[in-house]
């Protein structure tokens, strides 16, 4: 990691780019069925539960300026990371071919070139060069690219809402609390991810406040834009959406910039894990590797079931980062000189089985709260017993 430090402006813009995502729009599809006023009602809500965790996950990486694999290291240990550094890269590799499927699925259906895996090549090497260039180094190319697709997104709000049916629910079911976990589970999904950026920020606090604020409330409104759009087109497919709305070219350049800048972030991230699991690996490299065979997979695999997708991703790291939480900001240990932090990883097990249970069931506030409150009180309790504060203290 080099001693370049990233401005507050300058992170933002990279959650800004995330949140302008295919992925946020489709997931927000997926509301129609609750209407207009509780499906907003439900996303706001779950942003709110995933955006809290976002900023706390981002807070321990700006302060300790670690990548997220790296802070895992304070509660798992050295090889007890490894397990979440290995799931962490898969489940990139995953985003980045969904991300690339998605994008290039929806810019066929605006301008066909042959079939969807020429968008594919296309989506692919644009997020090499992205890649490439380094976060650092995107500045003005980012900004423009940003300021564009703030531009388009304003323009495919003012077609949607103007067109809408305000409070017509879809054909569907859905309950309020599932609606509360998909919109909490976008924002989860970024858990793994966001100190690989607040641990360069010049100012930790205002770069992950700010990096929040932007995620918070530029994903709402993706999710809002999606589920008023199904309402409206009583469609679930983006690509049949935005020809409904009649976007054409400013259709076209949403959907490639915006999987460009979003898979960016999988695919870099991923390369930053690769360092955690072996220091032979170095990001770019790694990265484009990642970005290679995520492209691949869009290619040549059907990708389906997207929603159990991000229920996997919560399962596995929603208890993780609880751990994480209760560790360093209220009892202060550092498990980093350990090869396993075996209470932790017993009690993270624990709570990834409470997740998976907890998906037959339903509550008004998802499931992500419920089972972090439970995996958190379970670490409090576990340090609670005699000798459990025998761990060493980390440094303020």
């Amino acid at each position: 990691m080099t001693n370049e430090k990233t401005s507050v402006f300058s992170d933002g813009l990279i959650w800004f780019g995330a949140a302008v995502s295919i992925a946020e729009i489709l997931t927000g599809t997926l509301l129609a069925p609750l209407g207009f006023a509780r499906g907003l009602a439900a996303i706001l809500s779950g942003h709110m539960i995933g955006c809290t965790l976002f900023f706390l996950a981002g807070l321990i990486g700006g302060r300790t300026g670690k990548s997220a694999m790296e802070t895992v290291k304070l509660s798992f240990g050295q090889k007890g990371s490894l397990l979440f550094s290995s799931l962490n890269i898969l489940q990139l590799i995953g985003w980045t071919a969904v991300m690339i499927v998605s994008g290039a699925s929806a810019a066929s259906s605006v301008a066909y070139l042959g079939g969807d895996w020429a968008w594919c090549l296309i989506i692919g090497a644009l997020i090499v060069i992205w890649i490439l260039i380094g976060v650092k180094n995107l500045g003005k190319l980012n900004g423009i690219t940003m300021g564009a697709l703030f531009v388009l997104s304003i323009i495919l709000s003012i077609v949607v809402f103007r067109g809408g049916r305000v409070g017509t629910a879809a054909s569907g079911t859905m309950s309020f609390g599932s609606g509360v976990e998909l919109s909490a589970a976008m924002p989860l999904s970024w858990l793994p991810l966001i100190s690989d950026y607040t641990r360069s920020a010049k100012k930790p606090f205002a770069a992950t406040a700010t990096s929040t604020a932007v995620y918070f409330f530029t994903s709402s409104w993706m999710y809002a834009i999606g589920m008023m759009a199904a309402i409206y087109t009583g469609q679930s497919d983006i690509a049949v959406i935005m020809m409904k709305a009649g976007l054409g070219i400013a259709g076209l350049l949403i959907v490639i910039f915006s999987t460009v800048t979003t898979t960016f972030l999988d695919a870099y991230s991923a390369g930053v894990s690769s360092e955690s699991v072996s220091k032979k690996l170095r990001e770019k490299p790694a990265a484009v590797a990642v970005c290679g065979i995520g492209t691949l997979l869009a290619i040549f695999t059907p990708i389906t079931q997207f929603e159990d997708f991000l229920y996997l991703i919560g399962s596995v790291f929603a208890p993780m980062i609880a751990i994480q939480v209760v560790d360093y900001f209220i009892l202060k240990k550092d498990s980093v000189g350990k090869s396993f932090a075996w209470g932790n990883l017993i009690l993270w097990l624990i709570g990834f089985a409470a997740y998976r249970l907890s998906l037959r069931f339903e509550t008004p506030v998802g499931n992500t709260l419920p089972v972090m409150v439970f995996t958190g009180l379970l670490c409090l309790i576990a340090n609670k017993i005699p000798g459990g504060k025998k761990n060493a203290q980390r440094n303020a």
